[in-house]
């Protein structure tokens, strides 16, 4: 499985090609265009941030976020990541620029996929 998929399936977010039954315990989320259901991205990782030992600023942080996914933060976790979501070989070189794209880039592609992330954190 590739990285951005478990980090899709740590927040619940189905891909398009994953099926799975419906979590009828929880409230419907509501649908985006194209018939994918949104999950509230923001609500499930500030509840994760809240039971979480460390303070992590996820919000800003590729590192803090995947730890507080409890997926592997180690610069060779996030180039994998980087290099599968197609960052420039040229941002790859530079530790701090690739961080701030793979950062970018993961909350828009969780919107692409059906996450509900508000405009502040996509730009």
């Amino acid at each position: 499985m590739s990285l951005f998929n478990s980090i899709l399936e740590k927040l619940g977010i189905r891909s398009a090609g994953a099926a799975k039954a419906p979590d009828v315990s929880q409230q419907p989320a509501p649908v985006a265009a194209g018939g994918i259901s949104e999950i509230d991205v923001v609500s499930k990782l500030e509840g994760l941030a809240a039971s979480h030992a460390e303070k992590l600023n996820w919000k800003v942080s590729i590192v803090d976020l995947l730890k507080l996914l409890g997926l592997d933060s180690s610069v060779t976790a996030r180039k994998e990541l980087a290099t599968e979501l197609g960052c420039p070989a040229q941002t790859m070189t530079d530790s701090a620029q690739m961080n701030t794209w793979l950062h970018k880039t993961v909350l828009q592609k969780l919107a692409q996929n059906g996450g509900n992330i508000p405009q502040e954190l996509l730009s």
